[in-house]
């Protein structure tokens, strides 16, 4: 670990100097307090005319009120509408993290909300949460409660006992990523409580404190779903779903209000993962289950089993046969719910989204026009049904036979590090998103995005001498685009490229600042383009340990020559010679596999880079001044946050350097000895690409589940 090479150790920062002629000397920059400047929301939010959002992990809504309704973003912290989903304020963007995965409302006064933190869906952007927030008057205000119990794991699902509402359970999962990366449970990030106990707890206090509930119950699997029968809330069900299979998986009773535990064993055999349920007060011993086969070390693998069907309270149970709706991602979506009066009227969600009329006997798609890849469904006060997937809420009031996007104002998508700033055109901006494809913005309004591309969007690039020259890239090797009018139409530009490479999911791309013809594109090596990437060719050897990818890359804009790469295997290399041969710097170093930008290169010195690293517990910013055969520490007094994304001002000596950490902006005048939030109004959510606008005198931020934003860019020494 970096921290056992390093030893977190500080440096002293230089004096600060007073700086009095500030413009007169450098043009264009301002001055101001740390506490002056706000940051400004750009959207998306929604996008395009399908009028998308991003990834909905959980919805909760009023049992009286029809047009009461919470939904929780997987990345995007809570959210509430008092109009039917017409418009949505968020609730919850000054507490500690905004990665969600459970709500529910007290069923005497829902007035008290419980959010579950930490999204159970098991992607490697499913990232950790800090505990449990709860709310008593209707979400303007919190409390946390259970850091200490949940942080680092996630939670899945929320019950609340309908006779003493003082009674709460929490289903807890651990966070995403697959065992084939060498840093396991890689959304985690080395939460130091990542790997603290997971199952079943119980609070009979409303939340202030907690049991593990063990008794029967495995303690160290997760728990996909929970159940409550409607009649009796002493009698729930749990669905252990440890997604890459286990001899203990299974659907558990508990008759006693979970003071024990029994394994049913119709679904205790066979080999399968995640597991959801579903029961309806219209008869409670109806329950259905859907059964996910278990995962490969590498994820692939988990297609749909079966739904199966219950018809005396788990006793026995019968396979309702439904095809493959999951793919062989059926551990990151997997939800059901039963009609609340008809017990045969079932909806279960996977890539598409699939309806029963009769118990299970046949099924349809009724997807329709939403999104895909479904995570939350839940029935409104009205009867109508609401559907979150990775495009965000929708609903139908004719149980699938039509929906109604349900997103305006809903700012929750995910960005991937990769944006890109037209240079005379402050307006235009592209950027690649989780399931939404790469994105454009065209105009100052939080919905004037469109998509330009598909499937989960990546890196992009403007050319800087001819800006209607624009690559963007979906996720894979080889999976590049071109145009040729700033994003209007775009062809294939991967040719040569092995589309069987290893690759980070989001490979990096870069164009070489001095030959602006020339870019560079990394898998597990490095390809070059020297036509704008209409033609590419092997420029090096496998830069990994043999089993990783390059995941970050950066070309020294005032010598080109000099690259620095991170793998996903944990290597810092270092290229003389424009990326032909390449020595290694440092080794064991952890972080994220889905960041693109963890290095910044002085734009005078070739031989000064600053490397971000996106894990807890150890040196989380480093730089070198000769060309990675050293390094320092420079994190300072920064908080043990990961850190996604570093990048500098050099126009003051020493450059003011910015960080995008898991909880907003930092920034550091003084070399990294000093650091302090930048701004306010940035919700709490991770920052994963920040790019400097000297010439319109900003700063922007790429956030993983809250859009873009913007702030003016100040600086301030004293």
């Amino acid at each position: 670990m970096l921290g056992s090479i390093f030893g977190k150790s500080k440096i002293p920062g230089r004096s600060a100097v007073l700086i009095i002629f500030a413009v007169c000397l450098f043009g264009g920059i301002s001055f101001a307090s740390e506490r002056a400047e706000k940051w400004v929301e750009l959207g998306p939010a929604p996008i395009g005319d399908l009028r998308t959002t991003g990834r909905i992990s959980a919805l909760a809504v009023s049992r009286s009120d029809p047009n009461l309704y919470y939904a929780a973003g997987a990345d995007g912290g809570v959210w509430r509408s008092r109009n039917g989903g017409e418009s949505w304020i968020p609730l919850t963007d000054n507490l500690p993290t905004t990665a969600m995965g459970a709500l529910a409302l007290d069923p005497k006064d829902e007035r008290i909300i419980y959010a579950g933190s930490g999204e159970a869906n098991f992607a490697n952007h499913s990232r950790f949460g800090l505990g449990i927030y709860k709310s008593t008057d209707g979400g303007d205000t919190w409390t946390v409660l259970g850091e200490e119990i949940f942080g680092g794991r996630c939670i899945s699902r929320i019950l609340i006992d309908f006779d003493n509402t003082k009674i709460v359970y929490a289903a807890v999962t651990h966070a995403g990523g697959l065992p084939s990366f060498d840093f396991n449970m890689a959304a985690a990030k080395g939460h130091p409580q990542a790997g603290g106990p997971l199952g079943v707890f119980r609070s009979k206090d409303g939340g202030r404190t907690w049991e593990h509930l063990t008794n029967g119950l495995p303690g160290d699997l997760s728990v996909t779903d929970l159940a409550m029968d409607a009649t009796d809330p002493l009698t729930l069900y749990a669905g252990v779903g440890h997604v890459f299979g286990h001899n203990l998986n299974g659907v558990y009773k508990t008759v006693n209000g979970g003071d024990s535990w029994v394994r049913l064993d119709e679904l205790s055999a066979g080999n399968f993962g995640r597991i959801s349920l579903g029961m309806t007060p219209a008869d409670p011993k109806y329950i259905y289950a859907c059964l996910i086969k278990a995962a490969t070390p590498t994820g692939d693998e988990a297609e749909t089993l079966n739904v199966y069907r219950s018809l005396d309270a788990g006793d026995t149970w019968t396979a309702m046969t439904l095809d493959s709706i999951h793919s062989t991602y059926g551990w990151y979506l997997n939800t059901l719910v039963v009609g609340r009066q008809n017990p045969d009227l079932v909806f279960t969600g996977g890539i598409a989204l699939w309806r029963t009329e009769d118990g299970g006997y046949s099924w349809d798609d009724v997807r329709k026009n939403q999104h895909v890849d479904f995570h939350a469904l839940v029935w409104d006060a009205s009867g109508r049904l609401l559907a979150g997937n990775d495009g965000g809420i929708f609903r139908s009031a004719d149980n699938g036979e039509t929906w109604t996007p349900l997103n305006e104002g809903l700012g929750i998508v995910q960005f991937y590090a990769g944006l890109s700033l037209h240079p005379t055109n402050p307006d235009v901006l592209f950027g690649g998103t989780q399931d939404n494809g790469t994105l454009k913005r065209n105009g100052p309004a939080k919905d004037n995005w469109i998509s330009v591309a598909g499937r989960d969007g990546g890196c992009t690039g403007i050319k800087p001498s001819y800006p209607d020259l624009v690559l963007v890239e979906t996720q894979g090797s080889g999976n590049i685009y071109r145009s040729a009018d700033g994003g209007e139409h775009f062809v294939f530009s991967g040719r040569k490229i092995n589309i069987n490479d290893r690759n980070c999911f989001i490979p990096p791309f870069v164009f070489d600042s001095e030959n602006d013809n020339r870019l560079l594109y990394a898998t597990h090596r490095i390809y070059e383009s020297i036509n704008n990437g209409i033609h590419w060719y092997i420029l090096s050897d496998d830069l990994t340990l043999g089993k990783g990818a390059v995941r970050s890359l950066v070309l020294a804009p005032s010598r080109s020559s000099f690259v620095y790469a991170a793998t996903n295997d944990g290597l810092i290399l270092v290229s003389s010679d424009g990326g032909r041969t390449w020595q290694k710097s440092l080794e064991n170093i952890p972080g994220w596999p889905r960041i693109q930008r963890q290095f910044a290169v002085h734009p005078q010195e070739h031989l000064e880079a600053y490397l971000a690293v996106g894990w807890f517990g150890v040196d989380q910013v480093l730089k070198t001044a000769d060309g990675g055969k050293t390094w320092i520490c420079i994190d300072g007094d920064l908080p043990d946050l990961p850190v996604n994304i570093v990048t500098l001002d050099e126009r003051t000596d020493p450059p003011v350097i910015y960080l995008g950490t898991e909880k907003g902006v930092y920034r550091s005048y003084d070399g990294g000895a000093h650091w302090a939030v930048y701004g306010t109004g940035l919700p709490n959510c991770a920052v994963v690409d920040l790019l400097i606008d000297k010439d319109h005198s900003r700063l922007l931020a790429a956030t993983q589940g809250r859009g873009v934003w913007e702030i003016p860019l100040t600086v301030f020494v004293e």
